[in-house]
């Protein structure tokens, strides 16, 4: 009996480091970029119907159309799908529940996304292979194919699709802060484009040719990252949003062993080896930005 019915979560995610490395010919930036996903998630649920699509956002102000992802993932899902088996397919009923802050640097857009595409497949009897999935996911957005795989943590290049799974973090606590406003990553890319000297890029630097010196024999992307951290995009958003750079400090000075903003911002996250730092952090933050969470770095996808 097929299943008409399927609930879902999509995880956030924090950048460990991100490098833009290149830009190609047709305008996308390549980047070198460790992504984790962490315990923050949107829900959707999945409900198949006789035709069409319909996308409800509750309590977010979200377009429910082809303006949002999610509408735009169910969409290419569907029409593949139908050319693939010659026969007319049902539609799509989705309700999307919003805790992650929209145009924070946290993927929360590329994660429901996938999730579309994950869930679709599933109730449509998995006519798509992990490959094909990622293939559609990458029309959609370049963070998609990450969400789509099993791994919690990956670095990626090209634009963001080639993935090589890492060792995730152990041992420390994520709080995340966003200060409540947002931040268009088309902006943050394009100022980068244009003023990449005065940036100071890493175009050249590569985690695989880190010096790791010091770090204990066998140490894994973990140490890595955190030895490394660093993101060739704050530069752009601290020139106009300078509070962020306020943000690191604060978390650092409140026992934070680093802190770095998350993808093209303006979401900072601190990782706190100290439960006790990181609760008085956290008390700290939630009593000036509404959208300050203390989670695991190891979200729970079911």
């Amino acid at each position: 009996m097929q299943q008409e019915r399927l609930s879902l979560k999509a995880p956030a995610k924090i950048n460990l480091f991100l490098r833009v490395t290149g830009r190609r010919a047709d305008g996308y930036h390549t980047l070198e970029t460790l992504m984790h996903k962490v315990d923050l998630c949107d829900e959707l649920e999945l409900r198949l119907c006789r035709q069409g699509i319909r996308l409800r956002c509750q309590g977010s102000p979200l377009p429910e159309d082809k303006g949002n992802l999610v509408y735009r993932a169910a969409e290419l899902y569907l029409q593949t799908a139908a050319r693939q088996s010659l026969t007319a397919l049902p539609g799509v009923e989705i309700t999307l529940k919003k805790n992650i802050p929209v145009a924070a640097g946290l993927g929360g857009g590329s994660s429901d996304a996938a999730a579309t595409l994950r869930g679709l497949n599933a109730l449509l009897g998995g006519g798509c292979d992990r490959d094909q999935l990622a293939a559609l996911g990458l029309r959609l957005g370049a963070d998609v194919p990450f969400f789509l795989g099993d791994a919690v943590a990956a670095v990626a290049t090209g634009i963001g699709e080639v993935l090589t799974p890492v060792a995730p973090l152990s041992g420390y606590s994520v709080l995340l802060v966003n200060p409540g406003f947002p931040v268009s990553t088309q902006w943050v890319y394009q100022t980068f484009a244009l003023t990449k000297n005065k940036f100071s890029s890493n175009l050249k630097n590569s985690w695989k040719g880190l010096d790791c010196a010091g770090l204990p024999e066998g140490a894994t992307a973990q140490a890595v990252a955190l030895a490394a951290m660093t993101n060739d995009l704050e530069a752009v958003t601290l020139s106009r949003y300078p509070e962020v750079g306020q943000l690191k400090d604060e978390l650092v000075a409140q026992g934070a062993a680093v802190a770095l903003m998350s993808g093209s911002g303006p979401t900072v996250f601190g990782l706190f080896a100290e439960q006790g730092c990181a609760e008085a952090s956290y008390a700290l933050c939630k009593r000036r930005f509404i959208d300050t969470y203390l989670i695991s770095p190891s979200p729970a996808m079911r």
